[in-house]
This record gives structure tokens, C-alpha cells and sequence, in this order.
């Protein structure tokens, strides 16, 4: 889809997947790292488990269909380069704190000048402008300042922080989405544009929606584990299974009340709960909390029934009778089932890349969509330290061995 189009990717981890992702739409996307990579390549688990700035999983995970250049953007010469490669790209990205570009003359002002057609994205913590603009961050500060923290933990203890670091994949992502819209609006006009991106902003999009519910009149969300509390009413999602985990959506109304008559039928039929409990109105459960008919406390109970009941059952046991009973039901994947998942498998979901410098083929996850006539696909295994420094530098902008080497024996590349 973006064959035509040349991204220059100047991101630290903030943004390497948004690079990863027009990489996968088909643009020909150049990392720009310092000489000697980026930081990213030093963070573990390794391949094999041996430290190597090329052997870094994180950094496998976010460079695939990526070529990659080293350039010191802290010295005139780097900079030269840079200018001379913007002046035919499509897309800049990069994630710097504001103000950093502008002193190295790299900021969108200064590049628009060379390319006006240039659609430069930064990816930041809080955005280019406002107070806090410059201020240092971590994953666990941008999801407290965005609110996904509030809902993560127990309730009765403080708020956790999520597991995995997740608020620059959410930045980047939406940073992806975003300069396709400025290439959109270049595509009418001719001009480029400076996106602006914020992960507090993005990370404010994964909190259920619940920062907008006191606008609506709804009430305000609460923190539970395994679920979100409404109000008086604490809806729990997950439920154990002997041998993990279960989703199940237990609610209430005409859409949903249904699924949970017919779960509350299964477990009376298992001796799980009494003919009373089975016969609840469960499309009217809503109405009758709230008018007194039922009490919250019910709720409760009936939940803890649920639990003991499904704590009695594998996760396999539990996706049988949901398939077989229409039950709202999922199990709840470990890493490897996903890797084993029948269902990925049918769909041709995963992709071997070879990486000749070990010798071998490794299996990466696919693509994030298909499209049927401009399938995407997984073109490049991430590149190596300078892998295209003389495809680049030296192919497509004139400099000679000559020149490499002793850019190299300054440090420039």
C-alpha cells in the first residue's frame, strides 16, 4: 500500500513500532540509529541468550521491514546526511523531547524547509507544547497520567502497574494512524505537515472509557481485580479455571441477560447453585438492583457461586460447554497456547524470517491485518548495526568507500 513512500525513522523505543507499522504497509522504512545502534538493541531477553546489539528480542520486535543506517545527528557531518536524505523522503518520525531537534536544526520547521512535502511525526510523553512538555517520564508515569493505572490492581489496595510497558505501543500506533491521515490530506493539497503526538493523549483511549462516564452522568469506574466496579456494582470478568483462567461476561439486559440465564441453568444442572438462583430474571437483574427489587450484595453471591463452579473445570471443559450451551466463555491464553493456537495456525497467522547471519529461519508474529489484493507482508528480518550504511550512504547518496571509512573512523557512522 505505501510502496511508493520512504519513511526516515529517527525514534528511540518510544516509536520504533510505528516505523514497524508503515514498514508493514510497505514503505521502505530507514531506521536512523547512532553509531553503534540504537539503545533498544541492548535491552534483554537475547536470542540464545547471548548479549549482541543484533540478538536483542525487544528490538526484533519492533524493527522487522526496516533497512538501517548509523548516523551521529550530534555532529554537522551526520546532520548533512540526514538533510540529504529528508529532501527525498515522505515521512519523518521521531520521538525526542521537544526541543532537542530544534538545536540540532532537525525540527520540522527546519526540514520543511528542504522537503515542504514532508510529514514529520513526533512521538513524546505529554505532547510538544503545554507544562509539562519537557518533563522526564516511564511507562508507569504516562499510565498514571492517563488514567489506565486508576482501573489496574485490587480495590482494596493501591493502584499496580500494568505488566508489560505498553503506553508507547499505544503512542506509536496512533502516531501510524495519524501521519496516513497527514498523507491523506498531502495527497489533496501537496503539503506536509508536523503531527504531534502525545502517549499520555493515546494511553487516555485504554481506560474502558471511563474517563468520559461523569460527563454522561454515569458512574464513575472503580478499580477491581479481574473486572471494573460501576458504582455500587462490582463486575467481575475473569474467573479461575483448575487449570487457569476464564473470561466470562456475566450481565445483565435484553442483549446479554440471556447468555447468563442459560450459564446459570448449566451450573444448577451440576448441582452449582438452587432453583431460585437458576431462575432470577437475569434480563431485568439491572432494573431490579437499582429499584431495590435485588439487592448489590446478590450480585456478590451469585458471582462467588460462578467462581466456585468454574474453579471445578479446565479452561477446555469451560470453551466446550460455551461452544456447546451459547455461553459468553474464553479462556484466558498463556503465551505458548497462542503460539499453539489452532486458530492462528489456520490462518497462515505467523511468518518465518531468515536471518542469515544465524544460520537460520525464526518464526515472528503476522501481520496485524489482511488485506485481500495488497496482502501485507513481512519483507525484512530487522537489520543489523549500519547494515545499509553503503547501500544508502553510499548507493543512493554518492559517497565512496573512501568516504565511509573515514566517516566511520570519525564516529559519524
Amino acid at each position: 500500500m505505501l510502496s511508493p513512500y520512504r519513511v526516515l525513522d529517527l525514534t528511540r523505543s518510544r516509536g520504533h513500532l510505528c516505523g514497524q507499522i508503515l514498514g508493514d504497509l510497505g514503505a521502505d522504512v530507514v531506521q536512523v540509529e547512532p553509531p553503534g545502534g540504537a539503545p533498544t538493541r541492548r535491552r534483554g531477553p537475547y536470542v540464545d541468550d547471548v548479549p549482541h546489539p543484533d540478538r536483542s528480542l525487544e528490538w526484533w520486535a519492533v524493527s522487522r521491514n526496516k533497512r538501517g543506517v548509523t548516523l551521529d545527528l550530534e555532529r554537522a557531518r551526520g546532520r548533512e546526511l540526514l538533510r540529504r536524505m529528508v529532501a527525498t523522503a515522505d515521512f519523518l518520525i521521531e520521538s525526542e523531547t521537544p526541543g532537542i531537534q530544534a538545536a540540532r536544526g532537525l525540527d520540522y520547521d527546519a526540514l520543511a524547509a528542504v522537503n515542504p512535502r514532508l510529514v514529520y511525526v513526533s512521538i513524546t510523553p505529554f505532547g510538544q507544547t503545554g507544562p509539562k512538555a519537557t518533563w522526564a517520564d516511564s511507562d508507569l508515569v504516562l499510565l498514571a497520567a492517563g488514567g489506565p493505572l486508576r482501573l489496574a490492581g485490587d480495590e482494596d489496595r493501591a493502584p499496580l502497574r500494568v505488566g508489560v510497558p505498553q503506553a508507547y505501543a499505544h503512542a506509536a500506533a496512533e502516531a501510524a494512524g495519524a501521519a496516513l491521515v497527514a498523507h491523506h490530506e498531502r495527497a489533496r493539497s501537496g503539503r506536509g505537515q508536523h503531527v504531534d503526538v502525545s502517549a499520555q493523549q493515546a494511553v487516555t483511549l485504554a481506560t474502558q472509557s471511563y474517563l468520559l462516564s461523569s460527563a454522561i452522568g454515569f458512574p464513575d469506574a472503580r478499580r477491581i481485580s479481574g473486572g471494573v466496579g460501576m458504582g455500587p456494582l462490582s463486575v467481575r470478568f475473569v474467573h479461575p479455571a483448575s487449570d487457569g483462567h476464564v473470561s466470562i461476561t456475566f450481565l445483565f439486559g435484553s442483549s446479554v441477560g440471556p447468555f447468563t440465564r442459560r450459564l446459570m441453568h448449566w451450573i444448577a444442572d451440576e448441582g452449582g447453585c438452587d432453583a431460585a438462583t437458576r431462575d432470577k430474571d437475569w434480563i431485568r437483574f439491572f432494573d431490579q438492583m437499582f429499584s431495590g427489587e435485588e439487592s448489590f450484595a446478590e450480585v456478590v453471591r451469585v458471582q462467588a457461586l460462578v467462581a466456585a463452579f468454574t474453579r471445578t473445570k479446565t479452561k477446555a471443559e469451560l470453551l466446550r460447554a460455551a461452544v456447546e450451551r451459547d455461553l459468553l466463555i474464553a479462556p484466558v491464553a498463556t503465551t505458548r497456547e497462542v503460539v499453539e493456537s489452532a486458530q492462528l495456525a489456520a490462518r497462515d497467522y505467523w511468518r518465518e524470517l531468515d536471518h542469515p547471519e544465524l544460520g537460520r529461519t525464526v518464526r515472528y508474529p503476522g501481520p496485524f491485518a489482511r488485506a485481500s489484493a495488497t496482502p501485507l507482508r513481512h519483507r525484512r528480518r530487522p537489520p543489523t548495526v549500519g547494515e545499509h550504511n553503503r547501500e544508502i550512504l553510499g548507493g543512493e547518496l554518492g559517497l565512496d568507500d573512501a568516504d565511509l571509512a573515514r566517516l566511520a573512523a570519525e564516529g559519524v557512522i
